[in-house]
């Protein structure tokens, strides 16, 4: 039966959001491992070939239910003149994905990979939109203000942030405490990037 608790039928996007909604909750409870078509169908209050006609198995869907997790936390953040703030305010916007990359993280531990055939890497472009883009458009505003110096952005330095970030997430399961992002801005990253 497709519809919700007062029997309304729901369509479209209201109906896409239910689904992704119950299968995030699927996720967050028992982990890829246990999710099941089935499972997301009952909690969403619909049947299983519903969702079987928006995603071929589970995982797109855990996919799909993880990106639009995040997607409610954007990352983006404004010039505030001010490269230090901004980098804080970056790594706040993303702590409120924290669950979210931590259930992505349940999929490689899984047999997502063997499943669909992908990568780690295609995973993690898949779902991790615009945090690399936010953080370069940060340093490049940083750079024009003379706070930062754009030869000592290279690889692995210009992306410490976001990697320190997630090896924390991936790591505890949690968002890393503002302390711990403090210091990684003012005792790690910043010395390396400040001009000389």
């Amino acid at each position: 039966m497709e519809g919700d608790l007062a029997g309304e039928r729901r369509r479209g996007e209201a109906l896409d959001q239910a689904l992704l909604d119950a299968a995030w909750e699927e996720l967050r409870t028992h982990g890829y491992a246990h999710l099941t078509m089935e499972a997301v169908a009952e909690r969403a209050g619909t049947s299983r070939p519903v969702i079987a006609r928006r995603w071929d198995g589970k995982a797109p869907l855990a996919v799909a239910a993880i990106r639009r997790q995040m997607e409610a936390f954007p990352v983006d953040v404004p010039d505030q003149g001010d490269v230090r703030t901004q980098l804080l305010a970056y790594l706040a916007r993303a702590s409120d994905r924290a669950e979210g990359i931590a259930a992505a993280f349940s999929l490689f531990t899984s047999e997502y990979f063997s499943e669909v055939g992908s990568s780690p890497e295609s995973l993690h472009s898949a779902l991790i939109r615009g945090e690399a883009e936010t953080e370069t458009q940060i340093l490049k505003r940083a750079v024009a203000r003379g706070e930062v110096e754009g030869r000592k952005l290279v690889p692995p330095v210009s992306t410490l942030l976001g990697d320190l970030f997630r090896h924390h997430v991936i790591m505890n399961f949690s968002a890393p405490p503002i302390a711990l992002r403090e210091a990684w801005v003012d005792s790690i990253f910043l010395p390396l990037v400040r001009p000389d």
